[in-house]
């Protein structure tokens, strides 16, 4: 369980390491009347409901990551995590649409859409999927994609789960020749300038870059450097791809327009931008490793103007009290804002920036984290575009919506058809559902 915030508690629990042990535990289930819940790496732990009385089904399903080089493609058996995927993928020149760290886990991850660094160039990571392989209520083990069973496939992307149990996934790798990454760390009595710079460089930025600006309030530990845990620090973090040899130099002229204002506002206190392969990617944006105990918040927002970057910097930033261990604004835009012609029932994000909060209840009591969280959460209501990204959801209490009613009603529909009975009701998405009907 990665967030040790919420951890889990069902009536029973199961490893699975083949589709043969998965139809056990649908039947196990299903013969009892329990709720049958999913979860492997635990990543959205803080976003799904209480297990209690629930079998929980962990799937580390055996096989490993198969890549095929010439049609560009990834297959994986559920339970594998990113830094697999990557690793395989690496020597072929080629990249997923993977996250910030690489301990997340594939399935879940693509399955709630999955915004990555590379997002504003290829878009949603489920718009990656090509196939997805499911065991359903009735026990069967079904491949769907775009001919076979094409309602499954369109829910499955995105439409908040409850389907059944996947037990692998096939998805489109992208080239990438190099891709320019790294962090860099400020003193935070820069964050106004900084901030500035950074968003007046975002609305421009060509697609193949991402990037996320943070100010974060680092814990003193052995593993962090004195001068980055000793007062607020700024940090911009992100990737620059370049998908050829022959992009290479564009990729590196972008990310110097974006860092070259940056260190001249102030020298870096730590700097790891630089030329890489994908392999680096993961450990850009320098996640944690290993679990934690993490409380945290979540909006979609507008372009930001003046008075919103204002609000931001008065809420979270250096002077405001914060105990967030990080504030954070990704950036969005491009392909992630863009409606993929075969698309799942979540293919885009139409907003300019991603809010993410997240504090430490073991550095500071959690209803001062809590209330910190709601405080930036009120400063940028004006900006709120009333929309979530799944991934990014660390409560199941937090305000979340990334389906419009129309399309909530048509995954109930697929959802209805494939679980008549409800066993998997539970393992729905909170306030992603419509009442069945009668």
């Amino acid at each position: 369980m990665f967030n040790e915030a919420a951890p889990a508690r069902p009536a029973a629990a199961v490893t699975a390491r083949t589709v043969e042990d998965v139809r056990a535990a649908v039947a196990y289930a299903a013969d009892r009347g329990m709720p049958l819940r999913v979860h492997t790496t635990g990543h959205s732990a803080g976003a799904a409901g209480p297990m209690d009385g629930s079998l929980l089904v962990r799937t580390r399903l055996a096989g490993g990551v198969r890549i095929d080089a010439e049609r560009r493609t990834a297959r994986v058996p559920a339970g594998t995590t990113w830094s697999e995927v990557v690793a395989a993928a690496t020597p072929h020149g080629l990249a997923a649409p993977h996250g910030t760290s690489g301990t997340v886990g594939v399935v879940g991850y693509l399955l709630r859409g999955g915004v990555s660094l590379y997002g504003r160039r290829v878009g949603l990571a489920a718009n990656a999927l090509r196939a997805v392989e499911v065991v359903t209520a009735d026990g069967a083990l079904r491949r769907v994609d775009a001919d076979h069973d094409p309602e499954l496939f369109w829910a499955l992307r995105g439409g908040g789960g409850g389907f059944g149990v996947v037990t692998a996934v096939e998805f489109a790798l992208f080239p990438a020749a190099e891709v320019v990454t790294g962090a860099a760390f400020w003193a935070g009595r820069h964050a106004e300038r900084l901030l500035e710079l950074w968003c007046a460089w975002a609305r421009e930025a060509p697609r193949e870059a991402a990037t996320s600006f943070r100010i974060m309030n680092l814990p003193r530990i052995p593993e962090i450097p004195a001068e980055l845990s000793a007062a607020p620090v700024v940090c911009v973090a992100g990737a620059v791809l370049a998908p050829g040899r022959s992009d290479a130099p564009a990729a590196r002229r972008a990310a110097e327009e974006l860092l070259a204002p940056l260190r001249a506002v102030a020298r870096p206190l730590e700097d790891t931008w630089r030329p890489g392969t994908p392999a680096d990617v993961p450990s850009a944006h320098m996640d944690p490793s290993g679990p934690v105990n993490v409380l945290g918040d979540h909006m979609l927002l507008r372009e930001l103007d003046g008075s919103g970057t204002a609000a931001f910097l008065d809420a979270a930033g250096p002077g405001s009290s914060s105990p967030l261990v990080a504030a954070e604004l990704r950036q969005l835009g491009g392909a992630l804002a863009e409606p993929a012609a075969a698309g799942g029932a979540l293919d885009h994000l139409a907003a300019a920036y991603a809010w993410m909060g997240a504090g430490l209840p073991e550095l500071f009591p959690a209803e001062r984290v809590r209330g910190h969280l709601d405080r930036v959460r009120a400063a940028l209501g004006p900006w709120d575009t009333g929309r979530t990204a799944p991934t990014f959801v660390e409560s199941a209490h937090q305000p979340q919506r990334h389906l419009d009613t129309g399309t909530l009603a048509a995954v109930s529909r697929v959802r209805d058809r494939v679980d008549p009975r409800g066993l998997f009701r539970q393992d729905v998405m909170p306030q992603t559902t419509i009442a069945r009907s009668p």
